[in-house]
């Protein structure tokens, strides 16, 4: 095996690896939300399925590694795997609620109704515009924002579908992304609208209430923090790793209120073994975090990490690019609200940076002014769609996308 060969292998394993760690925190998430055994189960076999690809991208390392300049470039190839198999571990963590019926209260799946992204579940009606076509060519990602995690046709489910795969009438689909997304998704499945809820006056939150608010930020954070440390990673950024380590701080101090809060709700319930799901899915988001910490470590040595990394990065399935506000575009002065950047683009704005200073997770009501730096994650074809929205006509290569240098496997 030459060494042309080894690093191309050592590229599509580290792909393989992070878009089936990604899959399982949808999935075990969705299991949460729908209370799904078989779900549940599926993030079991994939953990097996991702354990056995990491085994195997350590023996090529160790094979490929024939010199010390070899070893040193290939050790950060192991750590950022290692940060992989955390996130898969804590993804089996959070599947096991389920399984082992840890307990999740009823206002914890309400609120993960209104998360950062939200999981819906629907059935391709006979009138729809989505089946026959491969998901490929429906876009779905980059049209409405939802991501398609699964699918139930009869009693066979289809995990993680790939883009050759063709919808049919009656299959059940479970998607994932912003809330905004699902009516959009759902008409074109030729489902109705869901009816807008009526507003109502704000509840005075129990001690209940309280910690699975933590829950939801905790799941919200871990995810911001894993999309901002590849991003770090991949435009070699301290400053934003900095962010991340901000973050994971941020999430240490949510675990412990949320502990606290846990044990003053155990009034509340009648039986307080009842609340143990709780502290377990924050638990696994808060290593999540850790795991996205780990990951910066990277870049906040003196070398460069590896070239294989940064090319895994940019053949994800969701992958991370930049895009500069420049005057006149369709994106100056217009808040991240009107714009719809996740439903009409499918990419998420993970952070945005002016002059010095970061805002990560900004709201809807933010408004974009010329020279902003967006960092987003999404689908490949969606990222020109933002960079184009954005008015950022730099070649690629200079935009954060890695480009491959000459004679290079990209």
């Amino acid at each position: 095996m030459n060494m042309e060969m080894e690093r191309r292998t050592v590229k599509d394993h580290l792909v393989l690896a992070k878009d089936v760690a990604e899959l399982m925190v949808d999935l075990a998430y969705a299991a949460v939300f729908f209370d799904d055994e078989d779900l549940a189960r599926e993030v079991f076999r994939l953990e097996h399925e991702i354990g056995e690809v990491i085994n195997e991208l350590r023996m090529i390392c160790l094979i490929a590694a024939r010199t010390r300049e070899d070893a040193e470039g290939l050790a950060g190839v192991l750590a950022l795997a290692a940060s992989i198999e955390t996130i898969a571990d804590s993804a089996e963590e959070v599947a096991r609620v389920v399984v082992k019926d840890l307990g999740v209260p009823r206002q914890l799946r309400e609120d993960l109704r209104h998360a950062a992204e939200v999981v819906t579940r629907l059935r391709i009606q006979p009138e729809n515009e989505i089946e026959g076509s491969p998901l490929r060519d429906i876009a779905l990602p980059a049209r409405t924002g939802m991501w398609l995690i699964a699918i139930r046709r009869d009693i066979q489910w289809i995990f993680g579908p790939g883009g050759d795969e063709i919808l049919q009438e009656g299959d059940v689909i479970f998607l994932q992304g912003p809330p905004e997304g699902v009516d959009r998704v759902r008409e074109m499945a030729g489902m109705e609208a869901l009816e807008p809820r009526p507003p109502m006056d704000a509840p005075v939150l129990s001690k209940l209430d309280r910690a699975v608010d933590l829950v939801v930020e905790l799941k919200n954070t871990s995810e911001i923090a894993v999309g901002l440390a590849y991003s770090a990673i991949l435009l070699r950024d301290r400053k934003l790793a900095a962010e991340v380590s901000v973050i994971e701080e941020a999430s240490d101090e949510l675990y412990h209120d949320l502990e606290g809060w846990v044990l003053r709700a155990a009034s509340e319930v009648a039986d307080p073994d009842d609340l143990r799901g709780l502290i377990h899915i924050s638990a696994a988001s808060e290593r999540i975090v850790d795991a996205a910490k780990s990951m910066t470590r990277l870049i906040e040595v003196d070398e460069l990490p590896h070239p294989i990394i940064a090319q895994a990065l940019a053949e994800a399935d969701e992958i991370v690019v930049e895009a500069i506000v420049t005057q006149g575009s369709d994106a100056a002065d217009q808040k991240l609200g009107e714009l719809r950047l996740h439903t009409e683009t499918g990419m998420e704005v993970l952070a945005i940076q002016r002059g010095p200073r970061w805002v990560y997770r900004p709201r809807a009501t933010r408004t974009l002014v010329a020279g902003d730096r967006l960092l987003a994650i999404g689908p490949e074809e969606g990222a020109a769609m933002l960079r184009d929205l954005c008015g950022d006509r730099r070649p690629e290569g200079e935009e954060g996308w890695f480009e491959p240098e000459e004679g290079e496997e990209g």
